[in-house]
C-alpha cells in the first residue's frame, strides 16, 4: 500500500506542477492554495496533524488526501467527497502547514449548493462552508483573510443566504485589519458595496471616507508590489478607483488631504495647464482646505497667472459660477437652473443647460442626471452635436458602473457610446474631429468576434444594453 501511495503521490504532484492558474477576469474566484507534496514537518497548528495520528489512521488519512485531490482536479466532486471528509476529519491540521484541503472542501460544498434546489439543503451547505472557514481560522489563523473570503463567497455565491449588512461588515473588518495590505480579491466587491451604502446614506460620511481612503491606499500598494498577482491588480485598477472617485460627488465626503494628495499632485505635473489648475483649485476648496494652505495658495497663484477670465456681470450667472469655482456644485446647479427657467434667450438656455449637464458628469458624478440635461440642451438647440458627444462619453465611461471594468458587460457600453458620437458628427460637422477621436478611442474596447460568437450574437444585429443606459444599439466587433 505504501508503494502505491508513493506512486500516486508522485503522479499527483507532477500533475499539479504542470497546471498554471489564471485569475478570472472579473476576479470572481478567491485564491486557492496549490497543493504541495504531503511531507512530514513540525506542526505549526493546534489542530490534529498526520504525525499525531495512529499508524492506521495516518495511513488512511494520507491515502485519502492523495486520492481525493485527483477527483477534485477532474471536477468529480461526488467521488472526492467521502475521501475528502476522511482526510479533513482525521487530520484538519494536515502536516501542520498545508491548507489546500479547506479550499477543496469549500469547492465541494459550493458544488453541492449549486446542484440542489432544496432551500434547506442550500442553507446547510452554506453553513458548512462557513464552518470550514472557521476551522481554518482556528487551525491556521489569518482571521482577516478568512473574513474577506467569507464575504467574497456571500457576495458572489451565496448572496441569497446572507444579508447585506453581514457581507459588508465582513469585508469592512477584513479591510480594516489589513489596511494597505488588504487582499486583492476583496477590493472590487467591497468598493461597490461601500459606494452604494454611502449613496444610500446607510453609513456615515466619516466612516465611508475612512474606508474609501484605506481602499485607495491598498490599490496603490497592490499595484506597486503585485508580484505574481499583477494581472488581478490591473483588473482592480480598471474598476475600484472609479467607484472611489465617484464619491467625490457627495458633498462634504472627502477632506482637504484627500483632494490635495490627488489634485495638487496633478497640478505639480502640469503647473500651467488651466484645466488641471482650475480642477485642483475647485477640488481643494471642495475639501475645505484652509485659504492659507501653502498648496492652495500656490494653485490659486497659478490660476490667477495662467487662467484669468473676465468674470460675468453681477447677477445670477456670476453667483452660479462663484459657487462652482468654490466646489459647491449643487449650489451652482440650483442657481443655473433658476437662470435657465427665467431667461427667454433660447441660446443661453441651451448653453447653460449644457453647463449643468457637464457639472453632473464631471463633478457630481450623476450620469443619469447629466444625460437628462444634455437631452434638454439638444432639444433647445437643433443640429447641435455637443450634447451627443457628452452622452457618448457618459456611456463610454460606464464600464465600471455596468460591469466589473473589463469583460462583456463593461465592453458593450461602447456600442451606444459610438452611436452617439456618430450621430453628433452627422448633425453637426463642426464636432466631427472630436467625434472621430472618441470613436477611434473606444472602438478598440468593443467586444471581439469571438465574444459575440460565444453568446450566439450576430454582428450587425440589434442588442439592448441595460444598466442605466437602457438603449438598443447595433452589435459591432473591434
Amino acid at each position: 500500500m505504501k508503494q502505491i501511495k508513493i506512486i500516486i503521490l508522485g503522479i499527483t504532484c507532477l500533475a499539479i506542477l504542470s497546471c498554471g492558474g489564471k485569475t478570472a477576469e472579473v476576479i470572481k474566484e478567491a485564491p486557492v492554495e496549490i497543493a504541495p507534496e504531503i511531507v512530514e514537518e513540525e506542526p505549526l497548528t493546534p489542530c490534529t496533524t498526520l504525525s499525531q495520528l495512529s499508524a492506521s489512521d495516518r495511513d488512511q488519512a494520507e491515502t485519502a488526501f492523495v486520492l481525493y485531490r485527483d477527483f477534485v482536479k477532474a471536477n468529480d466532486f461526488a467521488q472526492a467527497f467521502p475521501l475528502w471528509k476522511t482526510a479533513y476529519n482525521l487530520a484538519p491540521g494536515a502536516n501542520g502547514r498545508i491548507q489546500y484541503h479547506y479550499d477543496d472542501g469549500i469547492k465541494i460544498y459550493t458544488d453541492l449548493f449549486k446542484n440542489t434546489s432544496d432551500k434547506e439543503l442550500k442553507q446547510s451547505y452554506v453553513d458548512t462552508v462557513m464552518m470550514i472557514y472557521d476551522k481554518r481560522a482556528e487551525c491556521f489563523g489569518d482571521e482577516a483573510t478568512i473574513k474577506g473570503r467569507k464575504a467574497f463567497d456571500y457576495y458572489y455565491n451565496f448572496y441569497e443566504y446572507s444579508n447585506a449588512d453581514q457581507t459588508f461588515n465582513l469585508f469592512k473588518e477584513a479591510v480594516q485589519s489589513k489596511g494597505k495590505n488588504a487582499d486583492y480579491f476583496v477590493i472590487n466587491p467591497f468598493s461597490k458595496l461601500l459606494h452604494d451604502r454611502v449613496i444610500e446614506e446607510k453609513i456615515s460620511k466619516e466612516e465611508g471616507a475612512q474606508l474609501a481612503v484605506t481602499l485607495e491606499s491598498a490599490i496603490q500598494n497592490g499595484l506597486a508590489t503585485c508580484g505574481n498577482k499583477c494581472e488581478a491588480w490591473n483588473i482592480i485598477a480598471d474598476y475600484a478607483p472609479n467607484r472611489i472617485e465617484s464619491l467625490e460627488g457627495v458633498d462634504d465626503f472627502y477632506d482637504c488631504d484627500y483632494y490635495s494628495n490627488k489634485y495638487y499632485t496633478q497640478f505639480q505635473e502640469n503647473p500651467t495647464d488651466c484645466e488641471v489648475i482650475e480642477l485642483a483649485y475647485r477640488r481643494m476648496l471642495r475639501g475645505k482646505c484652509d485659504p492659507n494652505d501653502a498648496r492652495l495658495v500656490e494653485v490659486k497663484a497659478a490660476k490667477d497667472k495662467h487662467c484669468y477670465k473676465p468674470p460675468p456681470p453681477p447677477g445670477p450667472l456670476k453667483q452660479a459660477f462663484d459657487k462652482y469655482s468654490t466646489g459647491d456644485y449643487k449650489g451652482a446647479v440650483e442657481l443655473f437652473d433658476k437662470f435657465i427657467a427665467k431667461t427667454d434667450d433660447v441660446e443661453k438656455k441651451a448653453k447653460y443647460t449644457m453647463v449643468v449637464a457637464k457639472i453632473y458628469y464631471g463633478d457630481i458624478k450623476n450620469f443619469a442626471a447629466s444625460r437628462k440635461y444634455a437631452r434638454q440642451a439638444a432639444q433647445l438647440k437643433g443640429n447641435w452635436g455637443e450634447p451627443y458627444i457628452l452622452i457618448g462619453k457618459l456611456y463610454a465611461s460606464s464600464g465600471p458602473l455596468c460591469g466589473p471594468g473589463r469583460g462583456w458587460d463593461s465592453q458593450v457600453v461602447t456600442w451606444p457610446a459610438i452611436d452617439k458620437f456618430q450621430y453628433a458628427k452627422k448633425i453637426d460637422p463642426s464636432v466631427a474631429g472630436e467625434a472621430n477621436k472618441w470613436i477611434n478611442t473606444y472602438s478598440q474596447y468593443m467586444p471581439s468576434r469571438e465574444d459575440i460568437f460565444q453568446r450566439g450574437i450576430k454582428e450587425g444585429s440589434s442588442f439592448k444594453v441595460g444598466c442605466w443606459i437602457n438603449e438598443t444599439t447595433t452589435v459591432r466587433v473591434k
